[in-house]
């Protein structure tokens, strides 16, 4: 029987819904406690879901807290993140770690010298479609993996997000920061580290109309580039074209494509959990699609209208994996997968894209990381509800 470690949420948006559901899945996690930097959502939130509203120094503070789930928004990750180790509370935050590398590198030396941990969404790459993809590159079944390409590109949050805004500001904006975290991450967990990373910027539109909720119809100014078009190198060589951009009605083609000496292979969507991974062998080969539907993160439980270009509506969404992951490796004093070290590498990668998109010139990655190891079913059963 795993302990249940006592959760403290801040940061009471949309995206809480997803971590209470968690709980329904996993089973060594409970959020018990919320604060919110507006009382009403923390009230709201606590009304909910049975649990206690408290503000945001008073969760800190709380000796019953172990956990400090951090969902606030992205230039508020770091704040809300450094306040909880200082408070001796392990800390598991949405993506990404923070918005600049600086940032990220003084939290992740926090937790060292302190001796907590630190995750980090996403955790999506731990669902049956990359871990499916990683178990096929282990066994060489296409043999070195040369290059590839990665593609996210829709039209932007604007039309179905009520305050759309903070995506399209000059600091935490763009869709590197927004969507960068989930390729690189799968990217990083299939292919191990990057080297160097070069690219180029395009900018949309200056204006952007809200499409949906109480500012609807309401202009607002684009402050950041909309799409990078990058290459990134890792340190095993593969060379990844990797495009990100808010500024495409629709496209068909697929979320990532890795090309090995012995054949081909698709990765499903790293914003998803599930999907199929595709593979082709020889030239004139029909792809040979590899199911992950009876994986215990692969199988589907969502099914609704996407409104992101090329992504399923039907499909695994088990977000909170990674929170529970890290509990389990707290209590039995194991390396976590979604950790600080892969997030900073994660990030850097993030900030240097910018920068060379922005400067032209190539940018070193400062930092590395090691290849989280595969997630076994055995070890996933040991969580599960």
């Amino acid at each position: 029987m795993n302990k249940v470690f006592k959760v403290g949420l801040i940061g009471c948006g949309h995206i809480a819904e997803t971590y209470f559901r968690a709980q329904k899945y996993f089973n060594n996690i409970k959020i018990m406690k919320c604060a919110d930097i507006n009382n009403k959502s923390a009230e709201k939130c606590a009304s909910i879901y049975g649990i206690k509203a408290l503000s945001v120094n008073e969760i800190l503070n709380d000796k019953e807290v172990e956990i400090i789930l951090n969902l606030t928004i992205p230039k508020a990750h770091y704040e809300v993140a450094k306040k909880a180790l200082l408070h001796n509370k392990h800390v598991y935050s949405e993506k990404p770690l923070a918005i600049n590398f600086k940032d990220g590198k003084e939290l992740l030396n926090i937790a060292n010298k302190k001796k907590l941990y630190i995750g980090n969404a996403p955790d999506t790459f731990l669902g049956g479609g990359n871990q499916k993809s990683k178990e096929l590159l282990e066994k060489n079944t296409i043999g070195k993996i040369n290059l590839g390409n990665a593609i996210f590109a829709f039209p932007g949050v604007q039309s179905y997000h009520p305050n759309p805004e903070s995506w399209f500001s000059k600091k935490e904006g763009g869709p590197v920061i927004d969507m960068g975290p989930y390729y690189l991450t799968a990217l990083v967990n299939l292919l191990g580290p990057a080297k160097e990373v070069s690219g180029s910027i395009m900018r949309g539109v200056n204006y952007r109309t809200i499409g949906i909720g109480p500012k609807k119809g309401k202009k607002f100014k684009v402050e950041c580039p909309t799409t990078y078009l990058s290459t990134v190198v890792f340190e095993n060589d593969t060379v990844i074209r990797l495009t990100l951009s808010f500024d495409v009605i629709a496209h068909q083609r697929n979320h990532i494509e890795l090309y090995g000496k012995k054949g081909s292979l698709i990765v499903p969507d790293p914003n998803m959990f599930g999907g199929s991974v595709y593979i082709c062998k020889k030239l004139g080969d029909t792809w040979k699609e590899l199911k992950t539907e009876k994986m215990s993160l692969g199988k589907i439980n969502i099914r609704n209208k996407s409104l992101r270009a090329n992504e399923s509506s039907t499909n695994a969404n088990y977000r909170g994996a990674g929170l529970s992951e890290m509990a389990y490796c707290i209590e039995n004093r194991k390396k976590h997968r979604c950790s600080g070290e892969l997030s900073l590498h994660v990030l850097d990668i993030i900030q240097s894209t910018m920068k060379a998109s922005k400067t032209g010139k190539k940018q070193k990655i400062k930092t590395t990381c090691k290849i989280p190891k595969k997630f076994t079913e055995k070890e996933i059963r040991k969580l599960l509800n």
